[in-house]
């Protein structure tokens, strides 16, 4: 860890799987984001790597447990004990000694709504797993119920930061909403921290990928620029694999600029053949950029 002081601040509009049966059946938060950012933030001891893998357990049985996550239950065991979430969540953290803290972007359940363009046709399409995967071109996005509070956690948080962090993850269900939620937009958009835009694998020029928030990484900066004009990017991330087109790759700088920021382009795959990030890469990456800035 670049630092022990981080605020994972995640969406709570996950409709599938365990996290959806578990919000259908109980007046809860969807616990599966927040479970695998209380995952991800475990230590790297023998105590944290055990309880990492026992958060992410899914029983595997026919029974009514069948497709659950140990985490989720967890999580959902302490929320219908204890009214506030934010409670629950940190009495995980401490049990599972996470390094930093994790806080869900409202207290409400939220649900996401789009409207994409497939082919001639407009749609409209609701629910994150639904959002994520659908095949088309984005026209708008909406968050049910419009305008939701944010938690003072996080926006305390956001302002206390030194550096924020957006991506890499589903554009439109994980790194959108959080800038459709007022005040938390706002805190984003006002804060003295420096801000680091990664842009995910799938939005390179030499693939679509599986969400087609937009057909160049510009896009989807273009899209950040739609729910938070004027939010300002010091720096955007993007794997080397952009510069395969060299008459792009201007474009992507254009953009960057007009975000004022400056366009890190970096070796940030696992493999040529992958499309998921390399953490430790990107752990390098983080932590060339910080260390640099403060020495400017």
């Amino acid at each position: 860890s670049i630092t022990p002081n981080i605020t994972a601040i995640v969406t709570v509009a996950d409709n599938g799987g365990s996290s959806g049966r578990l919000r259908r059946e109980f007046p809860i938060l969807p616990p599966g984001d927040l479970r695998m950012a209380l995952a991800a933030l475990c230590g790297e001891d023998e105590w944290g790597r055990e309880w990492a893998q026992l958060m992410q357990h899914r029983f595997s049985n026919g029974g009514d447990l069948g497709g659950h996550v140990m985490g989720n239950l967890l999580l959902a065991a302490l929320w219908n004990r204890e009214s506030d979430p934010v409670v629950g969540l940190d009495r995980v953290a401490s049990l599972l000694r996470v390094i930093g803290r994790v806080l869900p972007m409202s207290s409400e359940p939220l649900d996401i709504e789009a409207t994409f363009m497939v082919g001639d046709q407009r749609s409209i399409v609701r629910g994150q797993v639904e959002v994520a995967t659908t095949k088309g071109k984005v026209e708008s996005l909406r968050l049910i119920p419009a305008n939701p509070p944010a938690r003072q956690e996080a926006i305390a948080a956001i302002h206390d930061a030194d550096w924020i962090t957006m991506g890499p993850g589903s554009w439109l269900s994980s790194v959108l909403p959080h800038l459709m939620v007022p005040d938390q937009r706002d805190a984003i958009c006002e804060s003295s921290a420096k801000r680091i835009v990664i842009l995910n694998l799938d939005a390179t020029l030499d693939s679509l990928g599986d969400e087609y928030a937009g057909y160049t990484p510009e896009d989807h900066l273009s899209l950040i620029q739609q729910y938070a004009p004027g939010l300002r990017a010091d720096f955007v991330m993007v794997d080397e694999s952009v510069t395969l087109d060299r008459i792009e790759l201007p474009k992507l700088e254009q953009k960057v600029r007009e975000m004022g920021g400056e366009l890190v382009v970096a070796d940030l795959r696992k493999s040529s053949t992958n499309v998921h990030h390399d953490i430790e890469k990107l752990h390098q990456i983080l932590e060339t950029i910080m260390t640099e800035s403060r020495i400017g």
